[in-house]
């Protein structure tokens, strides 16, 4: 069956996920920050508040991505 691979796939992606988080901590702590203080008290997050902070995080995780799939 062709689907169990797409499984195989997505539960690979999933185990390496803290390896490539630990790598991008620095990135995550600056976008959590954010995230923070645009949400104090009863504040909801709005769109596009922290989304430079979330470009670098991405950026962080496709780079990582990258360099532990060579």
């Amino acid at each position: 069956m062709s689907g169990s691979n797409v499984w195989s796939r997505s539960r690979e992606r999933m185990r390496l996920f803290p390896e490539l988080f630990a790598q991008c901590a620095g990135e995550a702590t600056v976008y959590g920050k954010c995230v923070a203080a645009t949400t104090t008290g009863r504040q909801e997050l709005q769109k596009d508040l922290c989304a430079k902070e979330f470009k670098a995080l991405k950026s962080c995780f496709a780079n990582a991505a990258k360099k532990k799939a060579k």
